[in-house]
């Protein structure tokens, strides 16, 4: 049952390693040679690139919950659609914290290989999530 494993681990990366951070979920379930296609510029690419972006969110929304609403698994990829809530309780990309409540959707395609998670592609709605917190009009 491939399908279910996938499942299991997109599931596992959500909530355990980015939503808990607990590191040693990312050194499980990471491929250490991931590659990132989200990632911001300077960031990087491997399984300490991906712990880096998740340490910088989970500053700047020490609160954060990161949500599944879907799951679609296709061969190698497992694609879902996201929501994310979280306080900004830390800078964010140059944003001064604001307290302010915020909850973003996003996309994001995951292709696994060896049982791990390999590649990721992904769109936050980024825009919005700065609408909220009044980084931009």
């Amino acid at each position: 049952m491939i399908n279910n494993e996938y499942k299991t681990l997109v599931q596992r990366l959500m909530k355990d390693d980015i939503t808990n951070g607990d590191e040693s979920v990312a050194d499980a379930i990471i491929a250490s040679d991931f590659y990132d296609h989200t990632n911001p510029p300077g960031m990087r690419e491997g399984i300490e690139g991906h712990k880096a972006v998740v340490r910088l969110f989970r500053h700047s929304f020490a609160d954060m919950q990161w949500e599944i609403e879907d799951m679609l698994v296709d061969e190698n990829k497992v694609i879902i659609r996201t929501r994310m809530h979280g306080t900004h309780t830390g800078e964010f990309f140059g944003v001064a914290a604001t307290g302010k409540h915020v909850s973003v959707s996003g996309i994001h395609v995951l292709r696994i290989a060896n049982g791990k998670i390999a590649e990721h592609w992904g769109n936050n709605d980024d825009l919005g999530m700065m609408r909220q917190l009044g980084a931009i009009a």
